[in-house]
């Protein structure tokens, strides 16, 4: 990532994927019936990311191969949070 974008977006993208992270290891340790929050805050948390992602190509501070392989992983990534979030 170029240095002029680093600091505005790439300290965006660091803060908002731990902020995910975090909610999900919340949701992990806490018994069923109290998962249905957590988990919601990180599916919105993980559209916030595929946003700011999708932001980060167009200005292009990220290569379109690294954006492909980014989305292909959260996409994944949100199948795998909505499944959890059906199961419950």
């Amino acid at each position: 990532m170029p240095k002029k974008d680093k600091y505005a977006l790439g300290e965006k993208l660091q803060k908002i994927t731990l902020d995910f992270m975090e909610l999900l290891i919340t949701a992990g340790n806490k018994p069923k019936d109290e998962k249905h929050p957590f988990l919601e805050l990180a599916n919105t948390k993980l559209e916030i990311l595929k946003i700011t992602i999708r932001l980060t190509h167009e200005v292009k501070a990220i290569p379109t191969n690294k954006y492909h392989s980014l989305e292909e992983r959260l996409q994944e990534i949100g199948r795998m949070l909505g499944g959890w979030i059906k199961s419950l």
